[in-house]
C-alpha cells in the first residue's frame, strides 16, 4: 500500500519532484517500522521514483532542466522502438490486457480528473513495453513513462475546446496503435508512436516551459554552451 500511494503521489506530482521522503513520518503515516518502510524507499529507488542520498534520507526523483531536454530527445525514439518490437513480440494475452488498459482510459476521460487519465495513460504504454520485452530497453522506458506521467498532467486538464480535441484525439491513436499490434505491422505502428508524441508536445512543453518564463529551451542551451 505504502508502494502504491508513493508511486502515484510521485507521477501525479501530489508529491513535489525532489521533495523529501522522511521515512520516520512515512513510516507512521503507512503504519510501518523503519525497516519495511526503508524496504519500500529501495525499491522506489530501485525503479527510479526517487534517489537515495547518504544520511541525507531520500527523495522523489528530480526533473531537472538537463533531464527535460534529454526527455525531449529521446522520447519519440523510445516509443517507437518500443511500439515496433511490441508489434513484432505481443502475445493474444497481452493484447487483451492492452484493450482493458484502453477501456480503462477511456473511462477516466469520461469521468476521471488529470491525475487519472494521467496515471492510466501510463498504464496502456507500460503494457505496450512488456510486450516490447527488450531487456535494454525496458529500464529506459520505464524511466520515460515516470516523467511522462508528471509533464502530461498539463494535458490531462485542458483549458479549452483545442486542448479536449486533442485529448479525444490521443484516445483514437490508442485504439490505432492496439490495431498496428494486432496485425504486426511494425512500420505503422513506429509512425503511430512518432504522432501520438507530436500530439502531446506542445502541452508537455508547457509544463516545462511555462508562460511567466518565456524563454524557448534551445535559447537557454545556447547560453549555457556560451553561444
Amino acid at each position: 500500500m505504502a508502494y502504491s500511494a508513493l508511486t502515484s503521489a510521485i507521477l501525479t506530482l501530489r508529491l513535489s519532484p525532489g521533495a523529501d521522503l522522511d521515512e520516520v513520518r512515512l513510516g507512521a503515516e503507512y503504519g510501518l517500522s523503519r525497516t519495511p518502510m526503508r524496504e519500500v524507499l529501495r525499491q522506489l529507488a530501485g525503479e527510479g521514483y526517487a534517489t537515495l542520498r547518504q544520511n541525507r534520507g531520500a527523495q522523489g526523483a528530480e526533473m531537472s532542466h538537463s533531464a527535460l531536454r534529454a526527455f525531449f530527445m529521446a522520447a519519440p525514439m523510445i516509443y517507437s522502438a518500443v511500439l515496433q518490437l511490441a508489434a513484432t513480440h505481443r502475445t493474444d494475452e497481452q493484447i487483451d490486457t492492452l484493450r482493458l488498459a484502453q477501456n480503462a482510459f477511456c473511462a477516466a476521460l469520461a469521468e476521471g480528473n488529470a491525475a487519472e487519465r494521467a496515471l492510466a495513460n501510463i498504464q496502456f504504454h507500460r503494457v505496450t513495453g512488456e510486450m516490447a520485452d527488450n531487456l535494454y530497453l525496458s529500464p529506459s522506458f520505464n524511466r520515460l513513462l515516470l516523467d511522462h506521467a508528471r509533464i502530461s498532467m498539463t494535458f490531462y486538464a485542458p483549458q479549452d475546446a483545442g486542448q479536449a480535441e486533442n485529448i479525444a484525439l490521443a484516445r483514437d491513436q490508442h485504439d490505432a496503435i492496439i490495431d498496428a499490434i494486432v496485425t504486426r505491422d511494425r512500420t505503422r505502428a513506429g509512425d503511430l508512436a512518432i504522432a501520438h508524441w507530436q500530439l502531446s508536445r506542445d502541452e508537455i512543453e508547457k509544463f516545462v516551459m511555462p508562460g511567466a518564463l518565456d524563454v524557448p529551451l534551445c535559447a537557454t542551451t545556447s547560453r549555457e554552451q556560451g553561444t
